[in-house]
C-alpha cells in the first residue's frame, strides 16, 4: 500500500467517499511495482473541475514517484470514480513495463546452472 498519497480537489470538494475510494484504488498500486520502489513510492492525485464545452467534465491526473522515474497518467470523463478507475489502468500498465525493466530475469534459483554444473560432474 502507498502510505504517501497527497489528494488535491481544484474547483471541487471531495467527500469521505470519494478519499477512501482514491486511497483504495492507488494504493493499491505498489503490487505491480519491483520490491525496491515500494518503499520510497509517493503519489499526488489531482482532481479538477473544468467547464469546457458542452457540460461538466472531471479531470483526474496520477503521478508517482519511484526511484529515478516518474509514472503519469491524466484522462476525464462526466464522473469523478469513473475518470478514477481509467487513471489506475494507465498507472498499472505503466508500472508493469517499469518492472519488467528494473527486475532481475535470472529465473527461480538459476535452476539450469545448477543442471549444468551437476551434469559437468558426471562426465
Amino acid at each position: 500500500m502507498i502510505k504517501n498519497i497527497k489528494l488535491t480537489g481544484i474547483k471541487v470538494e471531495l467527500d469521505e467517499k470519494t478519499k477512501k475510494y482514491v486511497t483504495k484504488k492507488i494504493g493499491s498500486i505498489d503490487r505491480y511495482l519491483p520490491k525496491h520502489a515500494r518503499k520510497s513510492a509517493s503519489a499526488e492525485v489531482t482532481v479538477r473541475q473544468s467547464n469546457k464545452g458542452q457540460g461538466d467534465k472531471y479531470e483526474t491526473e496520477v503521478i508517482i514517484k519511484i526511484p529515478d522515474h516518474k509514472l503519469v497518467a491524466k484522462d476525464s470523463t462526466v464522473n469523478i470514480l469513473a475518470s478514477i478507475d481509467i487513471v489506475e489502468a494507465k498507472i498499472i500498465a505503466q508500472a508493469r513495463k517499469y518492472r519488467e525493466k528494473h527486475i532481475n530475469h535470472r529465473g527461480p534459483h538459476n535452476l539450469l546452472g545448477r543442471f549444468k554444473r551437476s551434469f559437468s560432474r558426471e562426465q
